[in-house]
């Protein structure tokens, strides 16, 4: 895999943001007082999104297909299917299942790519903080939005 196709992968789970967006709906919903402001989101997620592709290139390079990049490939996929559970379906508590799984799969990538790249395993360290700030955000909206999904 070269670091083509592995910018190509990371493009199109971040188009997963773009093509479902927040939108009226998430705007009409009670947030906590500390949600970060909505410039944070694209800010962040640029930054991360660099970063993971940077750590998945190392791996790649390091060890090819092993567990640490079959994790990185989960982890993209669970990452791309969360904006489509929130604010695609509008479905809070699905959307909670998935963070959870991809904040367990990034420490799993973490653990994994460790002995094979520690630098992509560092990588992976503020990604995981602003996933379980993302998942704690998501599980606050849900409880102060409990008939906010549809039936």
């Amino acid at each position: 895999m070269s670091a083509i196709i592995i910018a190509i992968l990371v493009l199109a789970t971040a188009s997963s943001g773009a093509m479902f967006k927040p939108g009226e709906w998430y705007r009409g919903l009670r947030r906590p007082s500390w949600t970060p402001p909505n410039w944070a989101f694209p800010l962040v997620w640029s930054i991360l999104y660099i970063a993971i592709g940077i750590a998945g290139w190392l791996v790649w390079q390091a060890g090819g297909l092993g567990v640490a990049m079959i994790l990185w490939l989960l982890q993209l996929i669970l990452n791309a299917a969360w904006s489509w559970l929130f604010f695609g379906r509008k479905r809070m508590d699905l959307a909670f299942v998935d963070v959870g799984l991809l904040f367990v799969t990034i420490i799993a990538f973490m653990l994994a790519a460790y002995p094979v790249s520690q630098t992509a395993a560092l990588l992976f360290l503020p990604y995981a903080a602003w996933v379980a700030t993302a998942a704690t955000l998501n599980r606050a909206v849900w409880r102060l939005n409990p008939d906010a999904a549809p039936a």
